[in-house]
């Protein structure tokens, strides 16, 4: 379902009763729409995200890893100055709205109490997370600065008063039905129903208001059916459904979903299953843009030169007919009058059939043979050199496919190792005279069903130290056959026939044939990999695999992420 109204009712009660009492221990502002306030309660510490992304807005506690800038952002520095050491009096929800206020209880720097409220507004394009002054509603300082000429209806700059959205002519399903029963009487059609549904009652999103509908076309009492229906958000049964053409998160059993479905916990366990492809792959896309650049002007740049050499060596398969000239003119040479533009002779390599051959009249008989060899010479010996060089351009097409295919899969802290990589590698210039040294990012840890360590890595840097570097002789080592992806390391010499299999599912869904059915994955022991002298990052060659198939899945994914 969408992170409508009724999902941020079940969020909010999720996240009241876990983090209620708290004190804010950290803040973050690792992307620009997002930050992470670390909350310990309970002798417990809680990274919860709150996010005004206009494509991924929520709120929730999230265990997806983060990289923080050297600098913090403004926004963060504010926070911390009225927010760290604060205690979290409570979270709530205005109306049924997708609005979370965060209130918080601290110290100013006078010592004096100073109530400040967080304001999350999930709102698409429209979201903003705002740092209020709970006893005057100023707004101390918010995520995104909208200047008054963008918009007319509130202040959304610093200094100005906090004031809610327009608020819409609709009900609070929680609070009261009204006009439930005319809706059912007037639309009997579900499609009707659910547009009515979602025009009358305030919080339904487009698939949960057909939900609704749907349940209502079942026998019994319509206002006890979705009494029964909203209180399911109150004791929510958080699953994960892949139906035939996506996958879906749910707070309970759905009737308009059908498919395979995977449980959790917690409403937030189940978005970081979700969300985690999702944001981070618009995360990396938001910070790879140079490093994307880059890439695709050499991945185009490289395929037009092979485009060229191999028009150059299409004309070179026609040198043995300037040969044939240069011989004919050779052979009929007391035949040939200077002054000539041109000359038909027998070609006796041909039974004899006629050829027109072109002159300079500029040169002598002998000096055009001699043009023609010369251009025969060239056209052979250009040969060998062309074919080196398209297999030298194809060699770099293949590496740039290889890192596309890393920023699919790659998280945002991938990145910087990627553009050291091309700095490295002369692709991209050096930004400062200053060397920053990039801080090694670590590959990422599964566990398999038996508890073996299987670690991936996600750019070449870390394949190589992975492969040639980190990983013992003896573990096996598998990779996608002929198909860009990641290097997969089973640390063990002798896995089982499912941990290998495991292994199997991670090298093909963390490749560019994620989306593939019955992938070929090579493995073979460590020991028999080589790096070739001067080949690129994470390059290797090797002998003696077994190949096997898989179908990537999703769920056995998250399973091996959640063993870990």
């Amino acid at each position: 379902m969408s992170f409508d109204g009724l999902f941020t009712h079940a969020m909010v009660n999720e996240l009241n009763e876990t983090l209620s009492g708290g004190r804010i221990m950290k803040i973050h502002q690792p992307y620009t729409n997002e930050i992470f306030l670390v909350i310990r309660n309970n002798r417990k510490n809680y990274p919860v995200l709150l996010s005004a992304h206009p494509s991924f807005a929520r709120a929730q506690i999230s265990r997806i890893k983060y990289t923080n800038p050297q600098t913090a952002p403004n926004f963060a520095m504010m926070l911390r100055k009225h927010l760290e050491g604060s205690r979290l009096i409570r979270v709530e929800q205005v109306e049924n709205d997708r609005i979370i206020r965060f209130v918080t209880s601290g110290r100013d720097e006078l010592g004096d109490e100073e109530q400040t409220t967080l304001i999350l507004e999930m709102m698409g394009r429209h979201s903003n997370l705002f740092l209020v002054n709970e006893t005057t509603q100023q707004i101390i300082d918010l995520i995104k600065h909208v200047p008054a000429d963008q918009n007319r209806v509130r202040t959304l700059m610093p200094g100005g008063t906090y004031v809610l959205p327009p608020k819409q002519d609709v009900v609070n399903p929680f609070k009261r039905l009204d006009g439930l029963a005319n809706l059912i009487l007037d639309n009997p059609k579900v499609n009707d129903l659910a547009k009515e549904i979602q025009h009358h009652f305030q919080g339904f999103a487009r698939d949960s208001a057909h939900e609704l509908a749907t349940v209502l076309q079942e026998s019994g009492n319509a206002l006890t059916m979705v009494q029964e229906w909203l209180d399911k958000f109150n004791h929510p049964k958080p699953q994960l459904i892949t139906t035939e053409k996506s996958i879906a998160f749910i707070p309970f059993d759905w009737l308009t979903l059908t498919g395979n479905t995977v449980a959790f916990d917690t409403l937030s366990e189940m978005l970081d299953a979700y969300f985690s492809e999702k944001s981070e792959h618009d995360r990396v896309q938001q910070q790879a843009t140079i490093v994307l650049r880059t890439v695709r002007n050499e991945l185009k740049k490289n395929k037009n030169k092979i485009k060229k050499q191999q028009a150059e060596l299409e004309n070179a398969d026609h040198a043995d007919e300037f040969r044939i000239k240069g011989e004919l003119l050779t052979t009929y040479m007391s035949q040939i009058q200077r002054g000539t533009t041109e000359i038909t002779l027998p070609n006796y390599y041909d039974n004899n059939s006629m050829m027109a051959i072109p002159l300079s009249n500029q040169m002598g008989p002998s000096q055009n043979a001699q043009k023609y060899f010369t251009k025969y010479n060239k056209l052979k010996n250009s040969v060998k050199y062309l074919n080196s060089q398209i297999d030298l351009a194809q060699k770099e097409v293949d590496y740039f496919k290889t890192l596309i295919a890393q920023i699919d899969i790659a998280s945002p802290k991938d990145i910087a190792e990627i553009r050291e990589e091309l700095t490295q590698e002369g692709y991209l210039r050096v930004q400062s005279k200053k060397k920053q040294k990039t801080k090694v990012s670590q590959p990422e840890k599964f566990y398999a069903s038996d508890g073996t360590l299987i670690e991936v890595g996600k750019n070449n840097l870390q394949n190589e130290r992975l492969s040639m570097k980190t990983a013992n002789k003896s573990d096996i080592w598998l990779h996608t056959k002929d198909i860009p992806g990641s290097h997969v390391i089973i640390h063990s010499s002798e896995p089982s026939q499912d941990t290998l299999y495991e292994g199997a599912m991670l090298a093909a869904y963390f490749s560019k044939a994620r989306d593939s059915a019955n992938v070929p994955v090579d493995y073979l022991p460590v020991r028999r990999l080589r790096k070739p002298n001067g080949s690129k990052p994470g390059f290797v060659i090797f002998e003696g695999q077994t190949t096997i198939a898989v179908t990537p899945d999703s769920r056995i994914i998250q399973k091996l992420r959640q063993n870990n």
